[in-house]
């Protein structure tokens, strides 16, 4: 019989069979996402509209999306001396979505409008390429597409990375012979350089500017575009040159992000992006910088899209990128997702701006051998685990805002894997379904549950991270994660004052048809051989034994698989009472070598030793430090 399950599933993807090692073959891949979007392209060419889904900003910016974001492929394709076929379509676009009078109008762009995201897509090509998207067209249309744009950057923008739209605009109008109040520019600027936290890393702050949240924001938007900056105003030489550095020193934290197989692991919001990530790696050689060897950029690049290559990213056969992450699947979107979304991902072939004979494209692809298996970092508080095909990610769940939409799922959980990613609850009623990969759950009624949510605090100790919690004010939580080689431990001193039951999972690992799987719990631990090949479990460790089992979390509760099983621990917390839960986890896609390793897990420090560790050796992490402006407060007597 055969399995569904393990047939590829690349055909649903737009550059399935792509092989990626050529700089011909990223150009190919611009084509490749671009050309499936032709038949959606309104009338008018303003609109790109690709089905009745929608987001929280209106249709007309949703249609917008669709329309702007592929420039950010196509302009520095072109620009590198390739040739694109639908100009004119992008023209007429052009003139009549910056038309008030056309009904294919944009609409006016706002302050904190989803308008200002795209409008600098169409400043970036105006920088690249104004030669093929605005000097052909007719001095009215020039006029309009001006005014519509010098209008948007007026607007005010959110206080995080989105300054940087106002910035890319205004380089693409100064290209264009525009002139704008610059001084409006340099506030940006000067506030984006406010969110520099130090070693090469950003936070991604908010209006309020207490923000704490470190993600992908800092390669595919942060370092993108300081690095653009860098390139196209040089005589801003000071600041030109920190962004140089600071993205010097990010590439030696950002490598550890991925496997040694290509993928990154899927951490924090906006994942539908995809290989928006690699964007980063483009910039730096469009930047000319070294930051690594250009043999190892180059693998890190190429390696990347070649994954995403393999992996069923369109809703069919038509080729159009969907919302999700490996596969469609619209429970890890963000209320900001619309169907037009995903083009940001075509800010991954910024590199093909560069000649054929650019270092970047004529060194060999070269692997990351000499980063370090665990590689620790004290700002954002996270620990990377290397094993051949298998990255983890630990983290201490810095602060991040709770304004987005899953918040523990994609930045609290303990652990995060280029392989099994993470899951996304379904259920706020199920916590005897929940699938919680990662994370330790708590109950007071059987029903309700609540996780790590917000941390009081975080230290980083060697390798070892800590957090205190409180899913209630009356429990307090105190974590050590501990990697180990393939393993990794967690520690955890429960205090209570209610009496709650607890699950807490290891990794989410691939689920097939016919039952094809094998799964084993016992007294104390759980665990799924795949029939794709994972090893993937959980020992408990405690003196105070929890139940094991294997679950079969909702369907597409996983960012990188339709169907899972997750080995779970389940215990109780009697209230009035301290209780010290001890696991150790293991995964990995060579099932067989991982399930050798099973029977001999690493051994453990007690908790009096961890937390003399903490007391003598814990530096605090970064972020989980306050950020909020100090306001000044007067009293009378």
């Amino acid at each position: 019989m055969i399995d569904s399950s393990v047939i590829p599933q690349s055909q649903f993807n737009p550059s399935a069979g792509n092989k990626f090692q050529t700089r011909d073959d990223v150009i190919q891949a611009v084509n490749e996402m671009f050309e499936p979007l032709l038949p959606t392209f309104s009338e008018g060419n303003a609109r790109v509209q690709l089905d009745a889904s929608g987001a929280s900003f209106d249709r007309a910016s949703s249609d917008l999306e669709g329309f702007a974001r592929p420039l950010f492929g196509i302009a520095p394709m072109v620009a590198g001396g390739a040739s694109f076929a639908h100009w004119e379509r992008y023209r007429e676009g052009l003139k009549n979505g910056t038309d008030p009078m056309h009904p294919e109008y944009w609409g006016e762009v706002s302050s904190m409008d989803q308008r200002q995201v795209e409008i600098a897509a169409l400043g970036y090509a105006m920088l690249l390429v104004p030669e093929h998207i605005w000097d052909p067209l007719d001095e009215e249309t020039k006029n309009n597409v001006a005014k519509y744009l010098i209008q948007g950057r007026n607007t005010n923008f959110h206080g995080n990375n989105h300054k940087f739209f106002r910035v890319m605009v205004d380089l693409g109008l100064d290209k264009v012979g525009i002139k704008v109040d610059e001084s409006m520019t340099e506030e940006y600027l000067q506030d984006l350089e406010s969110l520099y936290i130090g070693d090469g890393w950003y936070r991604d702050g908010d209006d309020e500017g207490d923000t704490r949240r470190i993600d992908y924001y800092n390669p595919f938007a942060m370092h993108f575009y300081g690095l653009i900056y860098a390139v196209y105003r040089p005589q801003d030489k000071e600041r030109c040159q920190r962004f140089r550095d600071r993205a010097r020193k990010f590439a030696q934290h950002f490598q550890h992000w991925f496997a040694d197989t290509g993928e990154n692991v899927p951490y924090g919001r906006s994942l539908i992006y995809r290989h928006a990530v690699a964007g980063f790696w483009g910039a730096l050689a469009l930047a000319n910088e070294e930051a690594l060897p250009w043999g190892v950029l180059k693998g890190l690049y190429l390696r990347n899209l070649r994954w995403w290559s393999t992996q069923p990213i369109s809703g069919n056969k038509d080729g159009l990128l969907t919302v999700g992450y490996a596969y469609p699947n619209q429970f890890m979107a963000e209320r900001y997702n619309s169907a037009g979304s995903p083009w940001w991902a075509m800010k991954a072939f910024t590199a093909l701006k560069l000649p054929a004979d650019h270092p970047f494209w004529t060194a060999k692809e070269l692997p990351v051998e000499s980063r370090p298996d665990v590689a620790s970092f004290s700002i954002p508080g996270m620990v990377f685990s290397h094993q051949p095909g298998h990255t983890v990610l630990l983290t201490a769940g810095p602060e991040t805002g709770q304004q987005m939409r899953c918040v523990p799922e994609k930045y609290k959980k303990f652990a995060y894997s280029s392989r099994y990613g993470f899951s996304v609850e379904s259920d706020s009623l199920g916590f005897q379904t929940g699938a919680f990969d990662n994370m330790i759950a708590f109950s007071d009624d059987g029903k309700h549950y609540r996780v790590r949510e917000h941390c009081v605090d975080a230290y980083l100790i060697g390798d070892i991270l800590f957090s205190l919690w409180n899913p209630w004010p009356d429990v307090k939580v105190e974590t050590w994660l501990i990697p180990n080689g393939p393993w990794h431990t967690r520690v955890h001193r429960i205090t209570s004052s209610r009496t709650l039951e607890t699950v807490e999972g290891g990794f989410a690992a691939p689920r097939v048809d016919f039952k094809a799987d094998i799964t084993h719990s016992d007294a104390s631990s759980a665990w799924v051989e795949c029939k794709l090949g994972d090893f993937s479990g959980i020992m408990d460790s405690s003196v105070t034994k929890r139940a094991a089992r294997v679950i079969a979390p909702h369907g597409n509760t996983s960012v990188m698989f339709p169907r899972t099983f997750v080995p779970q621990l389940m215990g109780t917390v009697e209230a009035g009472q301290t209780i010290v839960y001890v696991c150790s986890v293991l995964a990995g896609p060579d099932g067989s070598k991982i399930k050798d390793i099973w029977s001999t897990p690493p051994a453990v420090p007690s908790v009096d030793l961890l937390q003399k560790m903490l007391e003598e050796k814990g530096v605090q992490v970064e972020v989980a430090k306050h950020y909020k402006r100090q306001k000044s407060v007067s009293r009378t007597e």
